[in-house]
């Protein structure tokens, strides 16, 4: 089934009204690289799209003393290949650089790989230990909510029928932090993650004195690993602890059977994955 109708939206403004006079029937559409795979699956799309692209205001990458801001249209490519984003936020550059092929990343953008609210979207678990936030537009005005309560289920956001992401806010990242990202794929190219684990931690001498761990494709929506961060934060370094803490997080993951791998492989990969990231993100901070 192809949508029976297709607009273009050249402002916040016009894209909010459009949404709100054909309400349920209507989609909002970036990049469109998620509506191509549904199309392509014969999946039912909404009977109205909504096209974002000409919103040139929400293509940006901008950053001052309180941190970084970018554009909801602003190109996954154009966030790889930011020389500020990987000086600044090389975990949310390395991120991006894995998502899809050159061509979908070309094509897609920030806010659709979040606002497709996949659990294995690339983006999300870097953004989580980051302590991004959503700015969120709507009739009623706007509002900033953390991306941690942003994402409510599979597929599902706290956006509703009338609201449109317009940026994510960055905070600056502290002295002598490191991050990494980690991504298990089935095969080569642009698989979807089976597995992907963010960590980000702030050292002090050999002293971790902040842990952050998030967790995607492991649970309904991309996830905190609160528990696996409280076993590391605040203590030496240990190797002994990073294992805890890998065997941790894959406790607390809650994954599922499918044509990409078995649950227990998955919790088997995150214990691993998330010792390697935090290995990886503490040579980054110590470097």
């Amino acid at each position: 089934m192809t949508p029976q109708k297709v607009l273009t939206a050249r402002s916040v403004e016009e894209a909010l009204s459009l949404l709100s006079h054909h309400g349920e029937r209507a989609k909002f559409v970036s990049g469109a690289t998620d509506l191509l795979m549904q199309l392509k699956r014969g999946e039912a799309v909404p009977e109205c799209l909504i096209r974002l692209g000409e919103i040139r205001e929400l293509n940006f990458i901008k950053y001052d003393e309180t941190g970084l801001t970018v554009g909801a249209l602003t190109t996954i490519v154009e966030i790889a290949n930011s020389p500020l984003v990987r000086n600044k936020f090389s975990i949310l550059a390395q991120a991006a650089g894995m998502l899809g092929t050159p061509a979908v990343r070309n094509q897609a953008t920030l806010g659709g790989n979040l606002c497709n609210a996949a659990p294995s979207a690339d983006t999300a678990p870097p953004l989580l230990v980051l302590g991004a936030k959503a700015k969120i537009v709507g009739k009623e005005g706007e509002k900033t909510v953390s991306l941690e309560d942003f994402f409510i289920g599979p597929g599902q956001t706290i956006l509703g029928q009338n609201h449109l992401l317009t940026e994510i806010q960055v905070p600056n990242t502290l002295a002598h932090s490191g991050g990494a990202y980690l991504k298990q794929k089935r095969r080569q190219g642009a698989d979807l993650a089976v597995v992907g684990v963010a960590a980000l931690v702030v050292m002090a001498g050999n002293v971790l004195k902040d842990v952050r761990i998030a967790l995607g494709a492991v649970a309904p929506t991309p996830i905190r690993a609160r528990k696996a961060e409280e076993i590391l934060r605040g203590k030496k370094l240990d190797q002994e602890l990073l294992e805890k803490s890998g065997q941790a997080a894959a406790g607390e993951a809650s994954p599922i059977d499918d044509i990409r791998g078995s649950a227990n492989y998955r919790r088997e990969l995150l214990a691993v994955l998330t010792k390697r990231a935090m290995t990886q993100a503490i040579q980054q901070a110590e470097g």
